[in-house]
């Protein structure tokens, strides 16, 4: 599967095709279709993570053979590898018997090998090197520049194949009972599978060029399934808000891969720009250029802080699709992209041995700023969305600290936490009568939804950071990749006080949600029931995900009986190893477990959760009403509901301005200066028109004319009159005529 796993994504591309042409000719009107490819799908993407993990354990001496397996037509890192001479035939053989054992050219990669001499000598020597697969073929040719079209399998892609499967299978099941009856059923599922193989077809990218298709591809099927219910004007409305947001974030895509193609030697390669990228043949400054272009894309699609309005309102879609959008695949896409093209962020923002970039501030803003917001929402999916841009700004502040390996750790967890919290708001929802208010129309729910319960408290206690769960080892890796109280990559004090800031915060808005929605009574006016298993299996499954995911990365020395091979066990399957990925001579290192800041983190998260829960039943009496009665926090929760006020910047001041006096002064200058000029030309050309007619063709053309005639007629009238009949005068006529001409032609010839 490693040398095809195209077949992954075109199973859920064709499941599209098939749900939209028979979908509603088959049983269950299309689901069926879908829910067998994507199981396909999920099936072929544990395959391929298993031959990975395979592979992955092989050990490889040097730098330079980590591209035996890259298909040179795809990258020409390895051709200028082959050039650079050596004799180092060991190498060479090892290099070869490498590509061999997992089914590629044998004659490609003996010619990488013998010349891998000279790069093996600038190699530091490594217990272990992650090898890329990449195959492609022939796209199209541009100005002599041959442009490939082709997979990358690594361990960053093997993770999001299973990710993206697992929580896109469940979602399909899941919505079988949620959007049951629905008047356009089989046109949604028919957008979960191209939903599914957009984000498929991103991650296994090999060139920046097919990047943005998947890009703006996933951004599409959003679109659609945003606005699944477009009757409606508030769903249409978030639509085309997640759209034209997430646009201007892409005007920074573009101007990125367009500059990285310049600076690299016009190469769409990722493998390419990011060994150009680590050994230093792209300037400093151009990577900062690009790095900052690139962020903007990132800050639009992945819901960062000022960006990330549209995130919030994406919630008018179909439950399903918010936990498939948060969860795994449209707005994660961003981190991706950063950790994809990595090397270009490392070097542009110097992150190593700093201890402030753009990625930093941007990540850890969003993360306090996005979880402040989740205090004042009734919506419990609005909640649940402000907690997902806290939590990606985690990720990208992990990024930005040089924590690589942390921030795929907390997007895996996080996805299945996540995905879990959102498919329970919409199994509270199934039985409320799709009500999403939590304050006023829940309550005590725990009584008759159990399961729903259970599994809900387990997936927040996990986003809250509490040990043993997932979120506890994911959330922990980031703080410590701070520099905590160790020096990792940098020390990043100012990350590490917003991120526990916003831990705090998480928890503390987590256990609102809980209050609200599942203990006190019931405040509303329906009959609510547990759901059915369709709904509640997906639950299930997530929250052991929940539980036991953070075991994937157990620290060293933190066994916990578990046998030692386990440590680090997602670092060294996920983590790129290489010279297209930065390394120590880079200043890229590895924070250690640190169990004074863990301890912090975890109080951190258990005062979060105990103090709503005393004020709730009443054992903090001088926080009730504590925005009424004291000014300053009546201030600040102003701005929380009005959500920064960023809404009315862009609808009232700049969309109003837009749509009312600039358009006003537009219509004014149509009207008065485009047309005046227009309409003036135009009374000017018939001024014209009558002066030419009345002087020049009345009084010119046809007064020449009339006087040619009037001359004419004249001349005819005297000559009819010599016309007499008399042979006499004609003679004398002909004689004088005769005379006459005689005269001139010897006057002539004379002279």
């Amino acid at each position: 599967m490693l040398h095809h796993v195209w077949i992954i994504p075109a199973l859920c591309a064709l499941s599209f095709v098939l749900t939209l042409m028979f979908g509603k000719r088959t049983p269950g009107r299309g689901h069926w279709i879908g829910i067998t490819f994507v199981t396909a799908a999920f099936v072929l993407s544990l395959v391929t993570a298993g031959q990975w993990i395979q592979r992955s354990g092989d050990h490889v001496e040097t730098q330079a053979q980590a591209l035996a397996d890259v298909d040179p037509s795809c990258s020409t890192t390895s051709a200028e590898l082959a050039k650079s001479g050596g004799t180092d035939e060991g190498h060479g053989e090892k290099a070869a018997a490498g590509a061999a054992d997992d089914g590629h050219s044998t004659e490609a990669a003996a010619s990488e090998g013998e010349g891998h001499g000279a790069g093996a000598e600038k190699a530091e020597k490594e217990e272990h090197f992650s090898r890329p697969i990449v195959d492609c073929v022939h796209w199209f040719t541009s100005g002599g520049i041959d442009v490939t079209v082709g997979t990358m399998v690594d361990g960053q892609s093997v993770l999001m194949l299973v990710v993206v499967t697992l929580i896109s299978l469940l979602v399909h099941v899941f919505s079988t009972d949620y959007v049951g009856g629905d008047r356009r059923y089989t046109h949604y599922f028919a957008f979960l599978s191209l939903f599914t193989a957009s984000m498929l077809f991103f991650v296994l990218s090999e060139n920046t060029l097919q990047m943005i298709v998947g890009w703006e591809l996933v951004g599409v099927c959003s679109f659609a399934l945003i606005g699944h219910w477009w009757e409606e004007k508030p769903n249409s409305d978030a639509a085309l808000k997640a759209f034209i947001t997430n646009r201007v974030g892409d005007i920074g895509l573009l101007v990125g891969v367009i500059t990285l193609f310049f600076v690299s030697g016009s190469r769409f390669n990722i493998l390419d720009i990011n060994t150009a990228a680590n050994e230093g043949s792209i300037s400093h400054g151009m990577l900062r250029i690009a790095s900052i272009c690139l962020i903007a894309a990132v800050m639009s699609k992945s819901g960062q802080f000022i960006l990330h309005t549209w995130l919030p309102d994406a919630m008018a879609g179909p439950t399903p699709v918010s936990a498939l959008i948060h969860a795994a695949t449209m707005v994660v896409a961003g981190i991706y992209m950063v950790a994809r093209l990595y090397p270009v962020f490392f070097e542009g923002l110097q992150i190593g041995g700093s201890s402030v970039n753009l990625l930093v501030v941007v990540g850890s803003v969003t993360a306090l700023f996005g979880a402040l917001l989740g205090f004042v929402q009734k919506d419990i999916k609005k909640t649940l969305a402000y907690s997902t841009v806290s939590q990606l700004g985690f990720m990208v502040a992990a990024l930005g600290v040089g924590a690589w390996t942390a921030a795929l750790f907390h997007l895996f967890t996080h996805a299945m936490f996540k995905a879990c919290l959102f498919l329970g708001a919409g199994s509270l929802s199934h039985a409320n009568h799709h009500s999403f208010n939590m304050v006023d129309d829940m309550g005590g729910m725990r009584k008759v939804m159990p399961r729903t319960f259970a599994t809900y408290v387990i997936a927040a206690l996990s986003l809250c950071g509490i040990f043993p769960l997932a979120g506890f080892w994911s959330k922990d890796e980031i703080l410590a990749g701070t520099g905590g109280w160790n020096y990792a990559n940098g020390a990043y004090t100012f990350s590490m006080i917003m991120l526990l800031a916003a831990a705090f915060c998480t928890a503390a808005y987590m256990t609102r949600t809980v209050w609200y929605a599942f203990l006190g009574e019931y405040r509303g006016h329906h009959h609510p029931h547990e759901s059915g298993p369709r709904i509640t299996i997906p639950l299930i499954v997530l929250s052991v995900m929940a539980v036991i995911a953070g075991f994937a990365n157990i620290p060293e020395g933190f066994r916990m009986g578990l046998p030692a091979s386990w440590a680090l066990k997602f670092e060294h399957i996920v983590e790129p190893v290489g010279i297209f990925f930065p390394g120590k001579e880079q200043g890229f290192t590895h924070a250690e477990f640190n169990g004074k800041l863990a301890l912090v983190a975890t109080l951190v998260g258990v005062l979060g959760i105990v103090i709503p829960l005393a004020f709730y039943y009443g054992k903090l009496p001088f926080l009730v009403n504590l925005s009424s009665r004291v000014k300053f926090f009546g201030f600040l929760k102003r701005i929380l509901e009005n959500k920064y006020y960023l809404d009315w910047l862009y609808t009232d001041v700049i969309v109003g301005f837009v749509k009312l006096p600039l358009a006003k002064a537009t219509y004014w200058f149509n009207q008065n200066a485009i047309d005046g000029v227009v309409n003036g030309a135009g009374k000017s050309a018939a001024a014209t028109g009558r002066w030419v007619y009345k002087y020049i063709d009345q009084g010119v053309v046809d007064g020449t004319v009339n006087t040619i005639g009037t001359v004419a007629g004249s001349s005819g009238e005297e000559l009819r009159r010599s016309q007499t009949g008399h042979v006499q005068q004609y003679a004398a006529l002909f004689f004088a005529a005769a005379a006459l001409l005689a005269g001139v032609i010897v006057v002539v010839v004379g002279g």
